[in-house]
């Protein structure tokens, strides 16, 4: 038939594809296309499932068992009585080839419709047969390839004694549907496999058929797919390939592409319009659910209701904090603007002290002080590069009394914990430079470095500004007061102990060239440290080895019996110094501790004079007592005392007896009023007792 007939027959299908047609219907309809159909393409019609169904399993066996049914057709043929059935089906879209069943089993339509739509006889000549044999075998090269399930039980068919068989044929609700489905059972004792082929109307007369079905296309594998996790599953891709990067996301992040069951995907392979659309609707399924996954916690239409409703419900104090963040934006743009530097910062402290004597000074028959008030300022510079190190600058301007004079008490043993008189002028105090190593810690500073800056002092009252108020009650004069101020020292941390190595030089002398002073050959201190601490209990062993050069004596740092600090006058003297630091702390409000210090000095050049000096301390401090922040502290011991010696030495024993309290006002003030006193001063008891006390009041910003 003509391309332009076929196009209009199909047409008229479609038309009807839809609607529920009568058996009367479909009758009329039926005799109509045959009307219009030659001969020749109605045979083919007839025969067409058994050319699909032939085509699909692809055997030479499969082929003689049809030839063997055409004969038998033929013979049928010239005795005027043919056993072919037409009957409306039940699933009206489907042609359906049953070769398999018994003539005795075949269906007969049992309605009146269906023996009208029987009376129709198609042509079953032995011409008209032949015809279609040849056309099955010219239709058989381009059939699509059978599985083996299929194929085996077609093979056994062809094989047995042949059988007398009625086709059923089934036809569809219309004559011109465009695509048919044909099912071939197997024959054999084994369960029937159904293949099903979809197929397009031909194109021409005696045309080949086009499969469109994915079922109806080449199948090279037998077994379903297997779901792969990773792209590497897949043996026959490779990284070079271009689609790689699509591919490994689709199998390794969506997990919707299968492999084949012997490891390979077949990339090159041509894909359906079924297989694209499983493949989608796979690769859909799974955005979905990491979507509604991912999106569990996202905010909803009526979360956002809400919060509409208390932004319109709160819009004034919205506002207002609008209004205060612009301010603070442009306050704060202002101070980067104009501040004085984006790595320093500075910290400042400012004391105050109302302070007084009260007994007989040393070697006098009268109190000789009078109450003083005197002050003491310090402007820190704390620079940072690196966030972690710490370039330190201090100026400060002093003038509190010395009450070690002779005009005051005499004694070194009355002095408080800061005292000096710098004309008030700010001098350069201090200035260092500490930075991290890994573990260890280094300090580097040419003034000001002290030996408490660089070694643990373990205990809770080393700060002249809120520690102690006395100058032997900060810290243990024998390691930690000497020759300082110009060096440098490391101290490596091994978590609860750490190792501590320093060396310092004399302030006077490190800058000094003269012979004789410098960093090595002038006064000077050398520092070895083991500390152990933990939460309940610190413990430091300190050793330090000093050096005065003549006329610059002091071995204890201006503490104690003015014996123990030149046992040997001014004469060059070197000492060995050894420390132990103890404090426990039961809880974070309760501290109880202390030191020993022991000393063995000699006489440097001209003589071999030695001299032993002991020192020891216990110190209680309360924290928090009354109020947060405050501390009430107390310091009972025993001032250097030179215990031993070639020359001289103490007779008596002096005792130092403390008590302060610190009244933390606010974080920036505190009011500390203290008192302390001195038994027997310079370790002999024909002196008076000597009081001192101190209010001393710090601002701290």
């Amino acid at each position: 038939m003509d391309r332009f007939y076929c196009d209009s027959y199909c047409q008229q299908a479609r038309n009807h594809k839809n609607e529920q047609l009568g058996i009367a219907d479909l009758v009329e309809l039926e005799c109509e296309g045959v009307r219009k159909m030659n001969r020749t393409f109605w045979n083919l019609l007839l025969v067409s499932p058994a050319i699909l169904g032939l085509s699909s399993v692809v055997s030479t066996p499969a082929i003689a068992a049809e030839a063997t049914a055409t004969a038998e057709a033929n013979g049928l043929a010239t005795a005027k009585s043919s056993e072919s059935k037409i009957a409306a089906p039940a699933a009206p879209e489907k042609l359906a080839l049953n070769s398999s069943t018994p003539a005795a089993e075949s269906p007969v339509a049992q309605t009146a419709d269906t023996e009208k739509l029987a009376s129709i006889e198609p042509d079953t000549s032995a011409a008209a047969l032949q015809t279609t044999a040849s056309d099955i075998q010219s239709s058989a090269p381009i059939a699509p390839a059978s599985t083996a399930a299929a194929t085996e039980p077609l093979a056994a068919v062809s094989t047995a004694e042949p059988s007398p068989q009625a086709s059923n044929l089934v036809a569809p609700s219309s004559p011109t549907e465009t695509a048919a489905k044909i099912q071939v059972p197997a024959v054999a004792s084994t369960p029937a496999t159904k293949v099903e082929i979809a197929q397009t109307a031909p194109a021409g007369m005696g045309g080949p058929l086009v499969p469109a079905a994915p079922q109806a296309l080449p199948t090279e594998q037998s077994g379903a797919m297997s779901q792969v996790t990773s792209v590497s599953q897949l043996s026959d891709v490779r990284p070079t390939d271009w689609a790689f990067q699509a591919l490994q996301s689709l199998v390794e992040r969506y997990g919707c592409i299968a492999g084949y069951p012997d490891g390979t995907y077949r990339g090159n392979r041509a894909l359906t319009r079924y297989e694209f659309a499983a493949g989608v609707n796979a690769c859909l399924d799974q955005v979905t659910k990491l979507i509604s996954s991912s999106t569990s916690t996202f905010v909803t239409k009526d979360d956002l209701a809400i919060l509409q409703r208390l932004q319109e419900e709160f819009a004034a104090e919205l506002a207002t904090l609008r209004g205060r963040v612009d301010g603070l934006e442009a306050r704060t743009a202002e101070l980067e603007a104009n501040q004085f530097s984006t790595t320093t910062k500075l910290a400042g402290e400012v004391i105050f002290a109302a302070s007084d004597t009260f007994g007989n000074g040393v070697g006098l028959h009268d109190d000789k002080t009078v109450t003083t008030l005197g002050y003491r300022v310090r402007l820190n510079l704390l620079t940072s590069f690196t966030g972690k190190d710490l370039l330190r600058t201090r100026l400060q301007a002093l003038n509190v009394p010395n009450y070690s004079a002779s005009t005051a008490t005499g004694t070194n043993m009355a002095r408080l914990a800061f005292d000096g008189n710098d004309n008030s002028n700010f001098l350069l105090d201090e200035v260092y430079y500490r930075f991290p190593i890994g573990a260890a810690t280094v300090f580097v500073g040419p003034k000001g470095l002290d030996l408490d800056e660089i070694a643990d002092v373990v205990t809770p009252f080393n700060s002249t500004g809120t520690g102690s108020i006395s100058r032997f009650g900060v810290r243990n004069p024998a390691v930690f007061r000497g020759a300082q101020g110009a060096g440098a020292s490391v101290t490596y941390n091994f978590g609860n102990i750490r190792a501590t190595a320093g060396y310092l030089a004399g302030d006077s002398d490190a800058p000094n060239p003269a012979n004789g002073r410098g960093v090595f050959d002038g006064s000077f201190s050398a520092l070895g440290q083991i500390g152990f601490f933990s939460k309940p209990f610190d413990l430091g062993l300190t050793y330090v080895r000093k050096y005065n050069r003549a006329g610059d004596v002091g071995i204890m740092g201006g503490t104690g019996s003015a014996l123990a600090n030149r046992p040997f006058g001014q004469s060059a003297t070197g000492s060995d110094n050894f420390g132990v630091q103890v404090n426990f702390k039961p809880s974070s409000r309760f501290q109880i501790g202390g030191w020993y210090g022991y000393t063995k000095a000699e006489q440097l050049r001209r003589s071999n004079n030695e001299a032993t000096i002991q020192n020891g301390a216990i110190t209680l401090a309360l924290s928090d007592f009354g109020r947060q922040g405050n501390l009430l502290g107390f310091v009972f011991g025993v001032p250097p005392k030179v215990t031993e010696s070639d020359l001289a030495k103490n007779r008596n024993t002096s005792y130092h007896l403390e008590g302060f309290y610190r009244f933390q006002v606010n974080d920036f003030i505190s009011v500390t009023p203290g008192v302390y006193v001195i038994t027997n001063p310079e370790h002999n008891n024909k002196n008076d007792n000597i009081w001192v006390g101190l209010l001393r009041t710090v601002f701290s910003f």
